[in-house]
């Protein structure tokens, strides 16, 4: 039995971390198995650690994922969301996302540009966008805003219609909350994984009228891999190779050249074996176009027949680790509240909050 777990993270560690990873493992196993832990026995916190191969790299951004499309809503208020705050300014956390303004019907605040696009639009009974930046500006805090997904246009072919909303819609957010001083850029919701649905066109003309407006405020995308994990590819459909996802993103961030500062590639829709060789295709396009690159680390599991759960804390430590290797700038995650706060609804959250905590040396 001790050999056959010796050889099994033998080959785990080479398939995570090279030679030097599995000779550190082979080493670890020939430790004597610790005594069973006392319940609530606090010393023992960071006792029994993780090999050295994976280090990671800390998380500094978040979503706020308030107007969700497949997550369930906390209900929180702005006293929950205060308490929520302090916690990511604990964990090292110093900037927040608004993943969209709207979708669809669904909105984040009453803004009288997207009600006026369409008749079928569900009036907010809380203004979350002055609520967020009022919170970044408590807590020292950057905050990006995430335009509005309608959810249809752009899927139809009528592309401009979603250019148009969101153009005024721009104009609308700076004029009502640029003088926030967490306000620090914009976030462009629309999600593709491929060449398709107009998206060069789409995100060239919002990314340039927001800096226009802005004052140059930085604007960040986070697209995701054609992987064997997208919905796509489970319904059939053919997953994207590293070569073809370089050769089509080369061609869309040509055309967002000047349009977006950030790319930040959500890492879940591919299996873990092949995620860096996609990261570093990611960096090396970034490089190229002038942008800086972040991984968007997700923190919830997608290899779990329930959408979606906090994710097990081996699997994010080895995605934070590939985005180190791969040479990643920083690390957004999707998203904080519902799958790393202690706040959260799910209890495993907490759990995952604390083992992050422990690795890197985080106290209060």
């Amino acid at each position: 039995m001790k050999n056959n777990r010796r050889s099994f993270l033998k080959q785990i560690a080479a398939a995570i971390g090279g030679a030097a990873c599995a000779k550190y493992l082979t080493s670890c196993t020939s430790a004597s198995a610790a005594e069973p832990a006392v319940e609530g026995d606090k010393s023992l916190a960071g006792k029994f650690v993780t090999p050295e191969c994976l280090q990671g790299m800390p998380i500094h951004a978040t979503f706020l994922d308030e107007v969700s499309w497949d997550i369930p809503h906390q209900n929180w208020g702005p006293v929950e969301w205060d308490k929520d705050f302090a916690t990511m300014k604990k964990m090292g956390i110093d900037t927040v996302v608004l993943i969209r303004a709207g979708l669809g019907s669904w909105i984040a605040a009453p803004f009288e540009s997207v009600m006026a696009c369409r008749d079928d639009i569900m009036y907010p009974p809380l203004d979350l966008v002055e609520m967020f930046l009022t919170l970044a500006d408590k807590h020292d805090m950057k905050f990006y805003f995430g335009v509005y997904d309608s959810g249809y246009f752009w899927h139809i072919g009528e592309y401009q219609k979603e250019i148009d909303v969101n153009l005024a819609l721009i104009d609308e957010v700076w004029k009502k909350y640029g003088h926030h001083k967490s306000f620090a850029g914009w976030y462009l919701s629309q999600e593709v994984s491929r060449r398709t649905r107009n998206i060069s066109t789409i995100m060239a003309e919002m990314g340039k009228h927001a800096k226009e407006v802005s004052g140059n405020l930085p604007v960040m995308i986070s697209p995701y891999i054609h992987g064997v994990k997208t919905d796509q590819v489970m319904s059939g459909d053919q997953a994207t190779t590293v070569e073809e996802h370089e050769r089509e993103w080369n061609e869309i961030l040509g055309n967002l050249q000047g349009a977006v500062d950030i790319l930040a590639f959500q890492d879940g829709q591919v299996n873990y074996g092949e995620l860096y060789d996609y990261l570093k295709v990611n960096k090396a396009l970034a490089d190229k176009y002038g942008m800086r690159c972040w991984s968007n680390v997700e923190s919830f599991d997608r290899d779990m027949p329930i959408r979606f759960l906090p994710i097990k804390w081996e699997k994010l430590l080895y995605k934070l680790d590939a985005a180190r290797r791969a040479g990643m700038e920083d690390i957004i995650t999707f998203e904080y509240s519902h799958f790393m706060s202690p706040n959260s609804a799910y209890s495993q959250a907490g759990h995952l909050y604390n083992r992050y905590r422990e690795h890197f040396n985080i106290t209060d």
